[in-house]
């Protein structure tokens, strides 16, 4: 067997069960509905014309998060993301092999979508493989810039935007969605061995690994945790014009994105920034509810 049957035969493993061998369009749905749950993936507003293509996005986004995490070993998975930008290389050469690329082409043809988004989501996870730990706040934006930030990027170009006025506003919010995520998975990411924490913030507020390591919410992870949770709002609030600058179909997406994610760090820190003991997230209830209220004040404000 060569090497890229080896490695296609190992990331089939993480797909979901009885997936394989399933039409590419409904493997990417259901790989996208399994997972982003801080992006509304194809909310009620979105037309099913863009659902799709926002699905094989996010689709490609979750096998290179599963290659990366779910292997348990790096230096597998450091093959299988190799492979995998190889596979989108090809893709844009025209060819594709992997069912989620057979999906995404047509999406990328239809929009003019560029590759490099879909390359610096694989660096990030690349990164993900040898660094566990950044010393500075600025060092884990720029890893939020290629880990967050393509999303929102290639959402907008499923939209027609490209502008950098637009696109900027949108990486404020893809930034912020993807702290929330970090202050959500404190625990489960120090499982994995890694610490989001800038070290800056822990020596700042005196809070040490081995409190983290032991799940212990003191006054001093909850003024870290307040004050991460403080800057993370400012994002949102940096981006939150977005909404108001885009129209037509995934126009209520865009300004879900910043609606739920606010939505959620009030959550977290109306628990007591109780993250070390249970992952805080929005019911799908809340979701709805907060759709509904975007929706009505459309309507009002018409």
């Amino acid at each position: 067997m060569d090497t890229t049957s080896r490695l296609s035969g190992v990331a089939d493993q993480f797909l979901p069960a009885g997936m394989a061998g399933s039409i590419p369009e409904k493997l990417c749905e259901k790989l996208a509905r399994s997972h982003y749950e801080n992006f509304p993936v194809g909310s009620i507003f979105l037309p099913r014309q863009l659902r799709k293509h926002v699905c094989n996005i996010y689709a490609y986004c979750r096998v290179c998060d599963d290659l990366s995490d779910e292997t348990g070993d790096p230096q597998l998975s450091l093959e299988l993301l190799h492979w995998w930008r190889e596979e989108l290389h090809a893709c844009y050469e025209g060819k594709t092999n992997h069912p989620v690329f057979v999906a995404l082409k047509p999406t990328i043809d239809m929009f003019d979508l560029p590759m490099e988004p879909f390359d610096d989501l694989i660096s990030a996870f690349i990164k993900d493989q040898s660094t566990n730990r950044y010393e500075t706040f600025e060092q884990l934006l720029d890893y939020c810039r290629q880990s967050a930030n393509p999303v929102g990027r290639l959402f907008l170009g499923l939209m027609g935007y490209r502008d950098q006025a637009r696109l900027t506003l949108s990486d404020y919010t893809c930034t912020a969605l993807q702290l929330i995520n970090f202050w959500q998975d404190v625990a489960v990411d120090y499982e994995k061995g890694r610490i989001y924490i800038p070290q800056e913030d822990l020596r700042r507020f005196g809070y040490t690994e081995i409190e983290l390591k032991n799940r212990i919410t003191n006054p001093a992870f909850a003024q870290l945790m307040r004050f991460e949770l403080n800057r993370t709002r400012e994002f949102f609030e940096n981006g939150a014009v977005l909404g108001r600058l885009v129209e037509g179909p995934g126009a209520a997406d865009v300004d879900l994105f910043g609606r739920c994610g606010l939505a959620l760090l009030n959550s977290i820190e109306h628990s007591g920034f109780s993250v070390l003991t249970r992952r805080i997230s929005l019911s799908k209830g809340r979701k709805l509810m907060i759709a509904l209220g975007w929706a009505l004040r459309r309507i009002i404000t018409g």
